[in-house]
């Protein structure tokens, strides 16, 4: 089979080592940025799969077999954390009660929980976030990194013209062929990482949307020995079954 004289196969032959380097960087910021989406995706699926294990926390027999359930498996779920999290400053609180009198014993239970929810929802966005910012640099600089080369190729065109002295097709062809295969290069780097990185802020939006329910949930909980909403699998779970239990770790 003959071989393309203006394909890639060509390009890459042929090419000086300013287009080997774009484009080894753009292959680069293509695995970082699929790495990235599959990871994130990977992650929140796992978690919608495990959604009936939330519904499950609410109609265990207690709050440390409901922690349990919420983590089997996956210690990564931000609705374990959380959980972990309240219950921790709980127990916390609840020491310093007992044993200490400073100005952190003096806070209203309400404020402490309040205060604690907060700071582990900040430490979930900031994980469910993290590693996003690859995509979005690639998502922005990847068509840059594409156009350096188009303008390295078009530059090798026009000196290909001055030195035969004719702009004949055979002398232009190569390097402006080499041009729009990295024009595309770049596109194909970005547009990927553009959707990927607008999927995953939506999904983690929907899931800080209903992991701010839960905290709120806890919260009340927590202040008054019951979940806030009723829901339907716990209308035989009394009060006192649901009372957390303190001396878990």
């Amino acid at each position: 089979m003959q071989v393309n004289p203006y394909g890639i196969e060509a390009l890459w032959q042929q090419s000086d080592p300013m287009i080997v380097a774009i484009t080894l960087a753009l292959l680069i910021m293509s695995i970082a940025s699929w790495s990235v989406i599959v990871i994130h995706s990977w992650r929140i699926w796992r978690l919608h799969q495990r959604r009936h294990k939330l519904e499950n926390f609410w109609t265990a027999r207690n709050f440390s077999a409901g922690v349990e359930e919420l983590g089997a498996n996956d210690p990564n779920n931000p609705y374990y954390y959380l959980a972990k999290e309240c219950h921790s400053a709980m127990v916390h609180y609840q020491t310093r009660q007992t044993l200490e009198h400073n100005l952190q014993s003096t806070l209203p239970v309400a404020d402490w929980l309040n205060t604690s929810l907060r700071g582990g929802m900040d430490e979930c966005a900031e994980r469910m976030q993290r590693s996003l910012s690859v995509l979005a640099s690639v998502g922005s600089t990847a068509p840059f990194v594409g156009l350096l080369g188009t303008v390295w190729g078009i530059y090798h065109a026009l000196v290909n013209i001055g030195v035969s002295g004719q702009a004949s097709i055979d002398k232009v062809a190569g390097p402006v062929g080499e041009a729009l295969i990295m024009t595309a290069f770049g596109l194909a780097v970005a547009i990927p990482a553009v959707l990927g990185y607008n999927a995953l802020v939506r999904k983690n939006k929907s899931i800080l949307g209903k992991l701010n329910r839960f905290a709120y949930e806890l919260h009340a909980y927590f202040l008054t020995g019951a979940p806030l909403i009723k829901r339907q699998d716990t209308s035989k779970t009394t009060v006192s079954q649901l009372r957390p239990e303190l001396e878990v770790s």
